[in-house]
């Protein structure tokens, strides 16, 4: 019988997801970390049915270690407190640097860009209109949705601008129809996944260049044996109709291997002087 999404047994203190514990005890339990891009609730309902797969199927238990923030997934990870962690691919350059974090998984069918999104109603044609206005990001940090936008606007189109950081994507975007600022952050995938009475009240305004998009990175404390377990795990949960559908939700529309050199050209991008140190 499928095992029902444990995971939830201790995801409901704030932001804590939690997690996954099998109904026979394995010798190998493995962190996995996870960026807050969304509420913790949703995070929950999207990682466990997808991490309760991955432990049958690798043979490895799975324990998610939940932070409530982006700034607080940051420290950890940069600390190297996860065995495993779902990360923006900013993040996975800086994790490599500090702990010799190594992608193992990514997208295969896409590509990550940022996005400003402003009122469908608003009379905003070009980022030029928003100079001088204040703009909602999720933090600091978040690749799309704030790092490559702030350098874009800055240092591409010299808008000045007063940030505003609000914890999650949901956020920001509903600061923009709420009408508390001109503008927000954000990324293609978190966009799409709003409920329709958010996304119909927006309109993308202003679009960045793509990278690849997130990976799930392996501590390097973790052997060879496990972090080919877990990738085939996710490689071939993909194969299956019921694992794409819960991989798009991530969003992995297409589970493939990954490498540090899928990240090489963010260095080039002068992005580090707009990366907020914890």
């Amino acid at each position: 019988m499928k095992r029902i999404a444990p995971a939830f047994l201790r995801f409901a203190l704030v932001a804590g997801i939690v997690l996954a514990s099998n109904l026979t005890a394995r010798a190998e339990t493995y962190t996995f970390g996870i960026v807050p891009q969304f509420e913790a609730r949703k995070l929950a309902r999207i990682w466990a049915p997808i991490l309760n797969e991955v432990e049958r199927r690798s043979g490895h238990q799975i324990e998610i270690i939940g932070t409530s923030t982006i700034p607080e997934f940051e420290a950890a990870l940069i600390e190297g407190k996860f065995d495993f962690a779902y990360m923006n691919p900013y993040h996975a350059i800086r994790a490599n640097e500090a702990q010799d974090y190594q992608p193992i998984i990514r997208d295969g069918a896409r590509e990550l860009y940022g996005i400003l999104v402003v009122r469908d109603d608003s009379p905003y044609t070009d980022v030029q209109d928003i100079d001088g206005q204040k703009i909602a990001f999720p933090a600091p940090n978040a690749l799309g949705a704030s790092l490559m936008i702030r350098a874009d606007l800055t240092n591409s189109h010299g808008v000045d601008f007063t940030p505003a950081y609000v914890t999650t994507h949901g956020s920001a975007y509903l600061n923009v129809i709420l009408k508390q600022v001109a503008a927000a952050g954000g990324v293609m995938g978190t966009f799409r996944s709003q409920p329709i009475e958010i996304s119909e009240q927006l309109r993308v305004l202003y679009k960045t260049s793509r990278v690849a998009p997130h990976p799930i990175a392996a501590h390097p404390r973790v052997p060879q044996e496990a972090r080919t377990a877990v990738q085939n795990a996710f490689l071939s949960l993909w194969q299956t109709g019921y694992g794409r559908e819960m991989l798009e939700q991530v969003p992995i529309l297409e589970a493939a291997p990954a490498s540090i050199s899928d990240y090489q050209e963010l260095k080039s991008m002068g992005l580090e002087k707009f990366f907020h140190k914890n």
